[in-house]
């Protein structure tokens, strides 16, 4: 009889009880993947001391953001000064520095001087306000200046990785020889103005970058971490089950799904990736698709969380500061973008499913949604943000704290997940070590920026582009995007877009682009790095719980996202899709444009993604393959004409495709 249980056990029970070994490994999984997640290991009353530094970090942010009024040299040196100390004594020097309850000398010194080079700053800044004018700045003073921004570059290669500050010293180096030989002001003096610059004013580590993060940034990050503890993605993965775990390749359906929804929470593509891929990659396995295609769904999707409304990514702050766009507008543009990528990626599963035969979960085994209905209660603070925020009738900062608030009222009535005081705690420390590596990231963005505003080299750069591209502006787009792809791979997503946001998007701003669309093009650009090779880092996590070689899931997620590599260069060129047309458009038409330019889109990523599978209604041959991707590249060219033949082209296939499959299938 035993035997016989363990024969006829469901696939679904032995798929969890993969999904329980891929979790017991996820720790590991992280560590080697998200630099975030080797950290210091702390036991007995020092963990507890570091835990109540952490939490006092993130009251003091909330703190900050919502009543003071402090000047600039003020507030966020302090706030980098608390993000150096709480940042050295999470991360190591490296990965095997990681014993239990030690911090060597070293790390003590650095982060005493680092955090102090700030806090100086902070003690003095009525003073230094009047001598920047003047450039009156003192021999130590340049010292205490190069002793924090050491600090900074350190934490940011811990916590961060070397690709970020290969870049950050390309455009420092460029700085300094810009100094010495074009402004010929000789070594120490070029050091001097560069340290002026990059460190005392608000052009360098303290410019937008560090400046939003410290406003909005934190506290949006904080509320992901009080939201995730009252068990939301659980309840997204049982909803994305309900809705097409029964479907043709139902698990990786729901992959799309949940990956969707629990990416607005967290940002984070690895994050997200490790989370729900320890759930959804072996039950893909389990259904008939291959370790690499599985991998590469969970990689693709959770990388898509990055421009998911409501929350985004940390960059889409970056760019309602950067364009002077309210948050609440980004937000809205975004949605036709994001649902485009996602339903590109479902389109890719779909056939892929068909292509297999691949069939659903049995509905006895999935979630009742009825009984599930019961935790909607769980959006609550999801809603309220987005209410808030939209209606623009409260600060951003505001808004996020009356979420986190609702997050923890929501968190005391959920019995599977309830918000004791201890999970309180435990979720006002984890926010502040998420702003670590964002906050690092932001602050050597801001050394890379104020870099090339110093030496005027944005400009000379936009010259040269769009003396290449010679008016066409299909060829600056891609030339945008080979820079944002090479300079974001293994460099985050945030400081990726500052520096296209400084470099490339003023670029496309003077081939006619409108600014918005520009600043779009390139974020998008910056998030697919973490999914093309040769750093994808999300699609390298993906293998490890796949359990299939990197590689070839790092290609499988590319190809998945083909949307992702060109939605941005439909919106580029029809701006309608953001939702920003030309003055005096009337109600209507924007209603017509914005239809024609989705329904167009999906057809085209349909025949663009059947093209890369192979397979419609049957395997497609050579030849049908071509056509129909061409025909879907034809939909997503902008025109009446292009838009025909496209529709020609692939509807002329799905016809050919499905007459021959119904033949097949009589003659069987």
């Amino acid at each position: 009889m035993a035997k016989k249980k363990e024969q006829t056990s469901p696939p679904v029970e032995a798929a969890e009880n993969e999904a329980l070994d891929a979790a017991a490994a996820v720790d590991e999984i992280m560590k080697k993947y998200d630099r975030e997640s080797n950290t210091r290991v702390w036991e007995g009353w020092q963990k507890t001391a570091f835990y109540v530094i952490l939490a006092a970090f993130s009251l003091f942010s909330i703190y900050v953001t919502l009543f003071a009024t402090w000047l600039d040299l003020v507030r966020y040196p302090s706030f980098v000064g608390c993000i150096i100390i709480i940042g050295y004594l999470t991360y190591p020097a490296k990965k095997g520095l990681q014993r239990t309850n030690y911090m060597p000398w070293y790390d003590w010194a650095l982060m005493v001087l680092g955090a102090g080079a700030f806090f100086y700053v902070v003690v003095n800044a009525a003073d230094l306000t009047i001598r920047l004018g003047t450039m009156n700045i003192k021999t130590y003073e340049i010292v205490i200046g190069v002793i924090g921004i050491i600090a900074v570059v350190e934490l940011c290669r811990r916590s961060v990785g070397i690709p970020i500050l290969c870049v950050a010293g390309v455009f420092l180096l460029y700085a300094l020889y810009y100094y010495c030989f074009t402004r010929n002001l000789g070594a120490a003096r070029a050091v001097r103005q560069v340290t002026i610059g990059l460190f005392y004013q608000t052009t360098g580590i303290l410019t937008t970058p560090i400046q939003v993060c410290a406003k909005f940034i934190v506290v949006f990050i904080i509320f992901g971490a009080f939201l995730e503890r009252t068990g939301i993605s659980d309840f997204f993965i049982s909803l994305a089950n309900c809705v097409a775990g029964a479907a043709s390749g139902g698990p990786a359906k729901v992959a799309v799904i949940s990956s969707a929804l629990c990416g607005m929470v967290s940002g984070s593509s690895v994050g997200n990736t490790v989370t729900t891929g320890s759930v959804t990659i072996p039950m893909m396995k389990k259904t008939g698709y291959k370790p690499e295609f599985a991998g590469a769904v969970e990689a693709a999707a959770s990388t898509g969380g990055q421009i998911m409304p409501p929350i985004m990514g940390a960059a889409a702050f970056l760019m309602a500061e950067y364009t002077s766009t309210p948050y609440s507008n980004i937000i809205v543009r975004a949605i036709l973008p994001a649902v485009l990528y996602f339903t590109g990626i479902f389109i890719c599963v779909h056939l892929e499913a068909q292509k297999l035969g691949l069939k659903g979960i049995p509905k006895e085994e999935l979630p009742v949604f009825r009984k599930l209905l019961p935790k909607i209660y769980l959006l609550i603070p999801l809603v309220v943000l987005v209410y808030l925020v939209s209606s623009g009738s409260r600060t951003m900062a505001f808004s996020a704290a009356v979420a986190i608030v609702l997050a923890i009222v929501v968190g005391i009535f959920n019995k599977d997940n309830r918000m004791t005081p201890a999970v309180l705690f435990d979720a006002l420390a984890n926010g502040a070590k998420s702003c670590i590596s964002v906050a690092a990231a932001c602050g050597i963005a801001g050394v890379i920026s104020g870099s090339i505003n110093m030496t005027g080299l944005a400009s000379k750069l936009i010259t040269a582009i769009v003396t290449v591209a010679n008016g066409r502006t299909i060829v600056a787009l891609f030339l945008t995007m080979l820079c944002c792809i090479v300079l974001g791979m293994g460099v985050p997503t945030t400081a990726n877009y500052c520096i296209m946001a400084s470099t490339c998007a003023p670029i496309l701003i003077q081939m006619k682009v409108p600014a918005l669309a520009a600043h779009f093009f390139v974020f998008y650009f910056g998030i697919v790095a973490d999914i093309t090779p040769p750093v994808a880092l999300a699609a390298y996590a993906g293998s490890a719980i796949a359990k299939a070689p990197p590689m070839k899931t790092a290609f499988n997620a590319t190809r998945l996202a083909i949307a992702a590599f060109i939605v941005p260069y439909i919106f580029a060129m029809s701006p309608s899709m953001l939702l920003i047309f030309d003055a005096g458009t009337t109600t209507a038409m924007m209603v017509v444009q914005v239809i024609q330019i989705v329904v167009t889109a999906l057809l085209g990523i349909f025949g663009v993604a059947a093209g890369l599978n192979g397979f419609v209604f049957k395997p497609l041959n050579p030849l049908f393959r071509v056509a129909i991707a061409a025909g879907g590249l034809c939909m997503l060219i902008p025109g009446t004409a292009t838009d025909i033949i496209g529709l020609v082209l692939v509807g002329g296939v799905c016809v050919f495709q499905f007459l021959g499959s119904r033949k097949g299938a009589q003659k069987a």
